[in-house]
């Protein structure tokens, strides 16, 4: 017997808690926005260009006395941050100006000052961005997320009917905003990784609408005498087992590296894990009952109008 976490022949009145639907989609996006506006992104070193290392000590360092003790080496103003554990730190400094092998000075130099203080440390990882790298991946980054938004309301366009398009792009411009208000809100870093993460997310939930979206076109075909209201609660149903069991078990892929994998991959999976649960609730709650409000009526309301016509005449 197949493992069936939604029951199939569902009767979920979705359309009629769509204004609840809207006031919580509206609540999140906008609250999103505000934190981006009052918090900003706390932007990796792609980004912002820099000196980036990430070092393990065998015990949490106060943090204070650490930028204290790195800022005394002469590298300049450190800025410092826990990465996944206490014991973890991120350590970023400005780009050291000068000859070659300047970096791997300004290193060798935090590595001595460290281990002179607080005996033996590891440096996991180091990465070195010039600004001018930092400012094309930004531009290029914000052109990869709106060339796909334009790629996906064209396919949909193509694929459906103008009014499909519109409810797919608002749904997934609500899903990237919550992602990136989640970041702005948890302050966690935005880095290359979490821009993969925010297309994968674009592409899964793109898939959930389409599938439901095609549905929904399969019922106006099929049932021409039902209301628009009827068939889209009929065709949400429908597809929620798929829906629902495609979301739970990338969930709990997602979560097993979230909880066992290195701490490098946290920001990718745990934008992973809410662009999912966002992009399905958006799937079922928001681009299917905004078809409502963009004026699309089953095929059966010509044909009522029509018959009205005759009948006064």
């Amino acid at each position: 017997m197949p493992l069936k976490i939604i029951p199939d022949n569902t009767n979920i009145g979705f359309v009629r808690a769509r204004f609840i639907a809207f006031a919580l989609t509206i609540a999140l996006t906008l609250g999103s926005l505000a934190l981006l506006y009052t918090r900003g992104l706390n932007l990796g070193v792609d980004f912002v260009g820099g000196l980036t290392m990430e070092v393990e000590f065998k015990a949490p360092p106060p943090l204070d006395a650490l930028r204290a003790k790195v800022d005394s080496l002469g590298v300049g103003t450190s800025a410092l941050q826990e990465f996944g554990s206490p014991r973890n730190i991120l350590i970023r400094l400005p780009l050291p100006e000068g000859e070659q092998g300047a970096v791997q000075k300004v290193v060798a130099k935090v590595q001595n000052g460290l281990k002179s203080g607080y005996g033996e440390v590891m440096f996991r990882r180091t990465e070195s961005v010039s600004g001018k790298v930092s400012a094309e991946l930004i531009e290029s980054g914000i052109w990869a997320v709106l060339l796909s938004m334009a790629a996906v309301a064209l396919f949909t366009w193509i694929r459906f009917e103008w009014y499909f398009g519109v409810s797919t792009v608002v749904a997934l411009v609500h899903d990237v905003i919550v992602t990136l208000g989640f970041f702005a809100l948890t302050q966690l870093e935005f880095d290359l990784n979490i821009v993969a993460a925010v297309l994968t997310i674009i592409g899964y939930s793109l898939n959930d609408k389409v599938v439901i979206d095609d549905r929904i076109r399969e019922n106006l075909r099929k049932y021409r005498t039902m209301d628009i209201g009827p068939i889209i609660d009929l065709s949400v149903n429908e597809t929620l087992p798929r829906t629902v069991m495609t979301s739970v078990t990338l969930l709990a892929a997602l979560a097993s590296m979230l909880l066992l994998g290195p701490d490098v991959i946290f920001g990718f999976t745990a934008a992973m894990m809410l662009g999912i649960v966002v992009g399905t609730y958006s799937s079922i709650f928001v681009s299917s009952s905004l078809l409502i409000s963009l004026g699309v009526k089953s095929r059966a309301a010509p044909e009522v109008a029509n018959a009205e016509r005759v009948v006064r005449r």
